[in-house]
């Protein structure tokens, strides 16, 4: 974080301790070193610790960073089975660092940065932090939107077709150099497109190990966090992103599981992952699952592309990362083609 951002920050104590109570006083501010686009940070108070979510500062592209939405749907689901943090207050533009932010409670437990889980204690606690993850994304996918009151959340129907039209726009946007198994990736899912089934629910858009606490001696989900890019869309998005963790090579800034022996490791294979969803839902198969995965990869790419454009604009959360992420795009879109070419 740059001096004038942390001076930024600072400024907002008065501001907060005068609106949330329950802070008390604040007594440190420290920024998260990972995380790339919200930039966030741990305030250490009177009366505990908090974490405060902001905007980053530039041009933003239409509709991203929307950090309100991330605060509206965790209070949505604060009395539900998704187990997500406590927030707490949301700002609006008219604040002393000029850009909305969020503040909830810090939930304390352990995030798992690599999926292949080396801090577990064995095999068979991988196994069950896999199942606590599986189960998490069943239960937000059951989520009754009316009832939690986001039938408005999002546009139900043809998500597929939206989001293909969203990141393509957004990965030309920020594009930087010509990468040919994108163009050849974005060309090929336009052209099979499966038709809408009608599925619509809640969906999470970025369910990873790495966006999840965990309890700090059980493998349980304490809080699933990092909801900037949720809507209502097809629960088969978060299923196939996640699962892209089992083609991604683990030696690379995202640390998949490819590349390393899953079954000495006692992590289950994609298509027991892919399964015992289907059992948690209801479902008896999943058609088009190749297409699923492969545009999971292509809208990862484009995410990634995006964060890298804002790098090089100087708007990087985290400046490094965000380089390695952008050395990731062609990487993503080369995994992607070869598994349209092989299907």
């Amino acid at each position: 974080m740059s001096k004038a951002n942390a001076s930024e920050i600072e400024a907002l104590r008065p501001f907060l301790e005068d609106r949330v109570a329950q802070l008390g006083s604040i007594a440190h501010i420290k920024k998260f070193g990972s995380g790339q686009s919200n930039p966030t940070y741990m305030l250490e108070t009177s009366t505990g610790k908090f974490v405060l979510r902001t905007q980053p500062p530039g041009k933003l592209l239409k509709s991203a960073h929307r950090v309100d939405r991330e605060f509206r749907v965790m209070q949505a689901l604060a009395e539900t089975e998704v187990p997500v943090p406590p927030v707490l207050f949301l700002a609006d533009e008219d604040n002393p660092l000029g850009r909305m932010f969020y503040l909830m409670g810090h939930v304390e437990g352990r995030i798992f940065w690599d999926p292949a889980l080396p801090e577990a204690h064995d095999n068979d606690e991988r196994a069950a932090i896999f199942d606590a993850m599986n189960a998490t994304l069943a239960a937000l996918h059951n989520v009754n939107v009316k009832a939690a009151g986001l039938e408005d959340y999002g546009r139900p129907g043809d998500y597929f077709a939206r989001q293909y039209a969203r990141w393509s726009e957004q990965y030309r946007a920020t594009e930087t150099r010509e990468i040919a198994n994108m163009d050849r990736l974005i060309a090929w899912l336009g052209e099979n497109m499966p038709p809408d089934d009608g599925q619509s629910c809640l969906v999470h858009g970025d369910f990873r190990h790495d966006n999840m606490i965990f309890a700090p001696k059980r493998p349980a989900v304490l809080a699933l966090i990092d909801w900037e890019l949720s809507t209502l869309g097809h629960p088969l998005a978060d299923l196939s992103y996640q699962c892209m963790q089992w083609r991604l090579p683990h030696a690379s800034a995202f640390k998949g599981l490819g590349g390393i022996d899953r079954t000495r490791l006692g992590l289950p294979s994609e298509e027991t992952y892919v399964e015992r969803y289907a059992e948690r839902r209801g479902l008896s198969d999943i058609p088009h699952w190749n297409f699923y995965l492969a545009f999971a990869f292509f809208r990862l790419a484009a995410i990634c592309q995006g964060v890298y454009k804002r790098a090089l604009d100087g708007n990087a959360s985290n400046p490094q990362k965000a380089e390695a992420y952008g050395q990731q795009v062609e990487t993503m879109a080369d995994l992607a083609m070869d598994l349209v070419q092989s299907a």
